[in-house]
């Protein structure tokens, strides 16, 4: 495991710790699971704008292809 240390806004730190009053999880687990949580959420939205420019690339592509199936279909 890993020391850091952590300089959080005074608004943030207030709420978090109003959190753990209620709750029996520690500061440490609390902020752990804070940063998996954020990390999952970097991770998709990354993974949503490949996604999107990689269809982009494609999508004249595949309009273009539709294109010479609709062709073909027509001469049948």
């Amino acid at each position: 495991m890993k020391n850091i240390a952590l300089k959080l806004q005074e608004d943030i730190f207030i709420e978090t710790e109003a959190l753990l009053e209620k709750s029996s999880i520690s500061r440490n687990k609390y902020i752990n699971e804070a940063i998996r949580f954020y990390n999952s959420y970097q991770k998709r939205k990354k993974l949503k704008e490949k996604l999107s420019y990689e269809s982009k690339l494609v999508g004249a592509q595949s309009m273009s292809i539709l294109e010479d199936f609709e062709a073909l279909y027509e001469t049948d």
